[in-house]
Formats: structure tokens, sequence, C-alpha cells
């Protein structure tokens, strides 16, 4: 059996997040740092492991000096109507999360979606749309991407189910604090002064 080593995989997977960022709107990101630099408060979301994506996304807000809760979390406060909601699906219709979507649309609050399908459910109703390509997207260099068909066939994904979305979500997340960082004119040492120290 012929194995790929990790870094490899790493490598590949690399290539494809590199293709994926192309792909993403500057209008729309700019829609998205306007939305959070305006909230009264961010409230994040996200079902699984877009759940685990939008806390440490919601652990940077908080570092930066924003008022930020988990979805879902028992100290999260109500959500009123100039807050903004940032929601990672990558389906945008996964049922317990565009139901809350659905409420704090109702409430009067700012729906932010990072997704890989715009035109679902929670993107019908979303004042502010980010989108991650989930598709595999030509990439720049020809070796790469021989070696991805070599590896993989012409039309297989070499992340399983839906790891590519999320590791693009993560990474999108931490470069938006960093632009934020240079918006606010926040240093790393605030950010560090708000980490927890009981840990």
């Amino acid at each position: 059996m012929a194995d790929n080593r990790v870094q490899e995989m790493m490598l590949l997977m690399a290539s494809q997040i590199r293709a994926i960022s192309k792909t993403i709107s500057d209008e729309k990101v700019e829609q998205f740092l306007a939305e959070l630099l305006h909230a009264q408060r961010i409230y994040v979301m996200g079902a699984g492991r877009s759940g685990l994506v939008a806390k440490a996304f919601a652990m940077r807000l908080m570092h930066l000096g924003l008022q930020a809760f988990v979805v879902g979390e028992t100290i999260t406060p109500a959500l009123n109507r100039d807050d903004v909601m940032v929601v990672f699906s990558g389906s945008g219709k996964t049922k317990t999360v565009a139901d809350l979507a659905e409420t704090a649309k109702e409430v009067g609050a700012h729906i932010c979606l990072i997704t890989s399908n715009p035109d679902s459910r929670i993107g019908k109703i979303a004042d502010c749309i980010v989108i991650i390509e989930h598709h595999r997207d030509e990439v720049d260099d020809d070796a790469v991407e021989f070696e991805i068909r070599q590896m993989l066939g012409e039309h297989k994904s070499f992340a399983p189910l839906g790891t590519l979305f999320e590791t693009v979500s993560v990474i999108f997340a931490d470069a938006v604090i960093s632009r934020l960082m240079e918006i606010t004119k926040t240093d790393e040492n605030t950010l560090k002064g708000r980490h927890t120290n009981i840990e």
C-alpha cells in the first residue's frame, strides 16, 4: 500500500487553502468587518466542528476587547437589536443552527454567515455572507496539481468530510482578527492581557 506522509497531506491542504482564499470576495470581507466593528455585541454559533471554529473565533474577539458570546452557553445573555450573530455553517441549512438564526433575525439582530452554500436556508436571511468555496479550484503549481490527481483521482477530496471548510474557516477567522487588530490599533500585548490566567 502506497502511503503519503502527513507532511505531504498538509502541503496538499495548504495548496487548496491558498486557492480557496483567492476566491473570497474583498467586498464581502469588508462588509463582515464593518458588521463586527459596529455591533453592540457579537454572538457566534455553529454545529459540530464548525461550532468549535465559532468558539475559537469568540475567544479571539474577546481578546480583542469586543463583547462576544457563544450561543448555547449558560452565561450567554439575551440577544437584542443591533447585535450581530456570526454563523459558521458549511451547508447553511443545519436545522438546529438555522432555527436559532431565524429566531435571531426575528429579534432584529444582523446575521453574518460563513458558508459554502449561500443559497441556503440561513443564506436567505443573512445580512452578510462570506463564501468559503467547498470544491477544489485550480492550483497555480502544476506539480502540486499533478500530485493531487495522482494521489486522489480527478474528483476525490483529500480531506475527510467537511474538514476543508472548517480548516479554511478557522484560518479566515484568525485573519479577520489580525485585520481587526490593525484597524483598532490593538497590539499583541493587549490581547495577552485579556488571556485567561486561571488555566
